[in-house]
């Protein structure tokens, strides 16, 4: 316990760090939250893992159904990674695959193990989102929010799929090694 104290100590230390780069805003998202917390074990169901694993780079799970006013935590399980939504202009998104009226997020890239970024999805619809360094290598998600819609209903990104938006509500996540295996 008190070693694994130490390390998340250090890691913040190492967070604070990188911390006033004057770019976390550079979006117009949200800015970066790189808070390093220790994982109780009870986990919340609205957490979803950012992950490498060998060549493989990828959000868990890659589909999500919440209510609106739930709030999503993005957390760093291994490598360096951002939870950016498909919204045109944000970061390397040419399209917007967000509901209209919807707040764009975007965690920038993150990099330390246990980071944190959280975001609010207040809008109903189906949001897309990918990982800026692991976009081309197909890191993406989708998250649902009340309801399917929005203009990423009816296909799939360009860069990679993701589960079909009614599977998620119907099963309330699916799982990265579930979609894939």
């Amino acid at each position: 316990m008190l070693k694994t104290a130490g390390i998340l100590a250090t890691g913040g230390v190492t967070s604070l760090a990188g911390c006033g780069s004057g770019n976390d805003n550079a979006e117009g998202g949200e800015p970066a939250t790189t808070e390093t917390e220790e994982i109780d074990g009870s986990g919340s169901s609205n957490t979803v893992m950012m992950v490498t694993e060998g060549s493989e780079y990828y959000f868990d799970p890659i589909g999500l159904f919440v209510e609106s006013g739930e709030t999503v935590t993005f957390e760093i399980k291994s490598g360096s990674h951002s939870a950016t939504a498909y919204k045109e202009g944000t970061s390397s998104a040419s399209v917007t695959r967000i509901p209209d009226g919807a707040e764009t997020f975007n965690s920038e890239t993150l990099s330390e193990q246990g980071a944190t970024y959280e975001h609010t999805f207040e809008t109903t619809g189906t949001y897309d989102y990918f990982c800026i360094p692991h976009k081309t290598q197909g890191m993406l998600g989708r998250i649902v929010v009340g309801e399917p819609g929005g203009p990423a209903e009816g296909s799939m990104p360009s860069d990679g799929d993701v589960p079909e938006s009614q599977t998620i509500v119907d099963q309330g996540s699916v799982s990265y090694s579930e979609f894939s295996g």
